[in-house]
């Protein structure tokens, strides 16, 4: 604000009621109503990310909340720019990333009338299904209030995406200075601790004590925590075997002793007694449901959200609060030698993952011409075996199920993905918002068909000149690529496409590699160089299978051969 004037208008409340919170990033694409209010944000310090698509800067918003434990902010223009950004706001929710969408709307007299404003769209009433929270601001002077009501919405309890509508004529308002200055909130505790029962906490201790073959899951919502070392002090103190989600990967390294993903399928079915830790029983374990699952196993569940308890199975000790107080509860609760899991547990389940190691080491050393998923794969694991700093970003069906399995994890919310609702065209706006936030490098490995929901976003990459290696699995297709020879199909896409001429427009480094060698000297060299860098890897078009792992989800008709 300009202190000597006497009045403020809408665009200078917005930047100093969102600056007066912390914030201090704004992932968006310009238009009608909010150029002014984006060019005034970068005036006054604020760091402005210009995209090219407004779902990918959503994402950039939601991951950079997921990374931060603060909502991330995405601003679109109205209608058009707003509905792009509501996948990202629907998909941030879903995963409970707390990330707050902004968008500009027409006025609200001629909407509510339908008398046909210039993108006229009842904005509020669209989100409202998509997100924990939907808020409209309708006079200047609540402008503070509703960032405040925002923020509060998205941390609190079970993160989420939360919507704010901003009228254009809100936007342009005007107020006295003095009153606009008491207008503004800071936010005050916008995530309190959820305090664990003693009596939930003695519950859940006295059935892993009875356990003969416990097991702890560990979900995307133990590593938001960010109670790391507790964690880690109670999956080992107790010493039962723990099998990470897919972005819980890296809470304890992959290669720790007690780890359990090796043995995935088995530890799911012969489990007696399991302990989810911020992971809720849905499609991705198979609602806890069998044959994936012991019939008779018994659960606890550690959750923010009283509601999710029950959700698919009965929860014989629920924990209700944030996984940060609960396993500190856990931790000073937990009687010396009071858990002990049974040597034959033990015993059977490092059996088990010797087995299922051997055979992935198999696949993985074969050296095919052209390659196939998991040697690709594994010359990428190498090239980041010696940079655990380096943010991985996977996307696809086949590249993100075969990387789910062969990328190690060494440090914690290193490893960003579709998540809970598999969506595709996350890469670009998390490799954004992940560079961004952390300032580290960062690693996509992209699908070539999920690359191209968001591949414009190279542009981005090379505008901001950020640390982002992006390496394309291309095999011509979605899943696979066509036969030669053959009018295209649904599933096909252009053959032997060259994604690295993408990069080299904008001013980026393309790298097109054929061999396991030379793609891992490719993924090395981009890391080191700090620059935006995309590698097109050619990949055996017939490898891979339809849906990735998780064909069954996808029907057949009855008379398809």
């Amino acid at each position: 604000m300009d202190a000597a004037a006497a009045i403020t208008d809408g665009f200078h409340l917005v930047v100093d009621g969102l600056k007066l919170n912390g914030v201090d990033t704004i992932y968006t694409v310009a238009g009608i109503p909010i150029t002014d209010l984006l060019r005034l944000a970068h005036t006054e310090g604020m760091r402005v990310y210009g995209f090219r698509h407004e779902q990918n800067a959503g994402n950039a918003a939601a991951i950079a909340g997921f990374l931060t434990q603060k909502p991330g902010i995405c601003m679109t223009v109205s209608a058009p720019g707003f509905l792009n950004g509501l996948v990202a706001l629907a998909n941030a929710t879903t995963n409970c990333f707390p990330m707050v969408l902004i968008s500009g709307s027409s006025e609200r007299h001629i909407v509510d009338l339908e008398q046909g404003d210039y993108e006229e769209m009842d904005q509020m009433a669209a989100a409202k299904p998509f997100a924990k929270a939907s808020y409209r601001v309708n006079r200047i002077e609540d402008i503070g209030v509703g960032i405040a009501r925002a923020i509060h919405a998205a941390s609190s309890g079970r993160p989420g995406g939360v919507y704010l509508d901003l009228p254009a004529a809100v936007l342009g308002s005007t107020l006295e200075l003095s009153a606009a200055k008491k207008s503004l909130f800071k936010v005050v505790d916008a995530s309190p601790a959820s305090i664990p029962s003693s009596e939930s906490i003695t519950r859940a201790l006295n059935l892993l004590s009875k356990a003969e073959k416990p097991l702890i899951l560990l979900g995307k919502g133990a590593a938001y925590a960010q109670a790391d070392k507790d964690v880690r002090a109670f999956v080992e103190k107790t010493g039962i075997p723990y099998l990470p989600m897919s972005m819980a990967k890296g809470l304890l390294p992959d290669d720790h002793a007690q780890s359990a993903a090796a043995a995935r399928s088995f530890v799911l079915k012969n489990a007696d007694v399991v302990m989810l830790v911020g992971a809720r029983l849905n499609w991705l374990l198979s609602h806890g449901k069998p044959p994936t699952w012991n019939p008779n196993t018994r659960f606890i569940q550690v959750d923010i959200a009283a509601h999710e308890i029950d959700s698919n199975r009965p929860i014989e000790a629920p924990v209700v609060a944030d996984i940060k107080s609960a396993m500190a509860a856990f931790l000073a609760a937990m009687k010396p030698g009071q858990i002990k899991p049974p040597a034959a547990w033990l015993s059977s389940v490092t059996e088990q993952k010797q087995k299922n190691v051997e055979k992935m080491a198999a696949r993985l050393n074969a050296d095919p011409t052209p390659m196939n998923f998991s040697s690709a794969l594994r010359a990428v694991r190498s090239a980041l075996s010696s940079r655990p700093d380096v943010y991985v970003v996977n996307e696809g069906a086949n590249t993100l199920d075969f990387g789910r399995n062969i990328l190690d994890m060494k440090e914690p919310r290193h490893r960003l993905d579709s998540g809970t609702w598999g969506v595709m065209g996350i890469g670009m706006g998390y490799a954004v918002g992940a560079a961004t936030v952390s300032g580290k490098p960062v690693v996509a490995i992209e699908g070539d068909s999920a690359f191209g929901f968001c591949g414009m976003e190279i542009e981005t990459i090379c505008r901001y000149k950020l640390p982002v290696t992006t390496v394309i699995f291309n095999n011509n297709g979605i899943y696979r690529g066509d036969t030669p020879g053959i009018a295209p199909t649904p599933t096909g896409l252009y053959n032997n496409a060259r994604y690295d001429k993408m990069i080299e427009a904008f001013g980026g480094v393309g790298r097109h590699v054929e061999k396991t060698a030379d793609l891992q000297q490719a993924v090395s060299e981009g890391i080191a160089s700090g620059k935006p860098t995309l590698i097109n890897a050619v990949i055996d078009p017939q490898a891979g299978t339809e849906s990735g792992h998780i064909t069954n989800l996808n029907p057949k008709s009855a008379l398809h051969k």
